[in-house]
């Protein structure tokens, strides 16, 4: 069953009961005129075993401690936003798996050679769906990219990755007059960011249920960084976030900021389709069968990690 996305953008009263997140607002609450049985009806429950990812983005949202437990305990990823609406906090739980320490031991175990093979079957999946979406989006000839994607070797060296990227964004927005890709640019890079802060913490929800460290990567490896191994495996994923925000932007879709129709949007990424292993699921769905592959590649069941690709 795939996981809900929740959003919640006004002030609200978030609380546990019976094993359901209850949904109470302010303003029906405070409101004297209405009964204890109106103020009831008005109450909104939905089961915890039903919630992937909630989104919290305002600063008037009272959340309980209940609920906070209930939701970890049911592997469920919380995000914050600061005042400017953007991601800024995930909160995860400690542990998503019965043989936790054993898989924490094998992912601490792998090899530098293992972890090259790995990022280079990463990169070779990146480019390719990079490649994919340029085809479909802009119909630019992406002969290139594919002969980059061959020729990556284990630990990507010669840096394909960034080759790839400096090609691909150079035509992916080509309307858009000196659009350069960065978490600090213009329109549409704040959607990019939106989006890509999302899926990060699909891939991140994903990683614990399958009892992995999300912190230990197999490529980046920045001491400030939490999420290294969400940041390494969501690469294959970004372009369908990528597809997403040119939709979008064809459409003239949050020009004007991340308003509400544009965050809805981008709330939708958990459930969007992708191929994976030859079959179609939703985004959720297959972050959690690669991170499953990936535990498997760690202990020594597979070669190859299962990724989505974009045809």
């Amino acid at each position: 069953m795939i996981k809900r996305t929740f959003y919640f953008g006004n002030p609200a009263y978030l609380s546990l009961r019976n094993g359901q997140m209850i949904i109470k607002l302010p303003e029906v609450e405070k409101c004297a005129s209405f009964s204890e049985q109106q103020k009831n009806e008005m109450t909104i429950s939905k089961p915890i075993e039903d919630i992937g990812i909630v989104v919290l983005d305002h600063s008037q949202i009272t959340f309980t401690q209940g609920l906070m437990e209930a939701l970890l305990e049911n592997n469920s990823a919380v995000i914050t936003c600061n005042s400017k609406g953007m991601p800024v906090g995930l909160m995860l739980p400690l542990y998503g798996n019965t043989t936790q320490n054993e898989r924490f031991r094998k992912q601490l175990d792998a090899s530098l050679p293992l972890k090259k093979q790995l990022w280079q079957q990463t990169i070779q999946a990146k480019i390719n769906n990079q490649a994919s979406v340029l085809e479909i989006c802009t119909s630019e000839k992406v002969k290139c990219m594919r002969v980059w994607a061959n020729d990556v070797r284990s630990g990507d060296p010669d840096n394909l990755e960034a080759r790839a990227a400096a090609f691909y964004w150079k035509y992916l927005f080509q309307p858009i007059e000196d659009f350069t890709r960065s978490r600090e640019g213009a329109y549409p890079n704040n959607l990019l960011n939106y989006g890509y802060a999302i899926l990060r913490a699909v891939i991140a929800r994903s990683l614990v249920c399958s009892g992995l460290l999300p912190t230990l990567g197999i490529h980046h490896h920045n001491r400030y960084n939490a999420y290294c191994l969400a940041d390494d495996i969501m690469e294959p994923y970004r372009p369908y976030v990528d597809k997403l925000v040119y939709d979008m932007v064809r459409n003239k879709e949050g020009i004007d900021g991340l308003n509400r129709d544009a965050k809805a949007r981008l709330l939708s990424i958990p459930t969007l389709d992708v191929t994976i292993s030859g079959k179609r699921s939703p985004l959720m769905v297959a972050a959690t069968q690669t991170t499953a592959s990936l535990y498997k590649c760690f202990d020594g069941e597979l070669r190859r990690i299962s990724y989505p690709e974009i045809k």
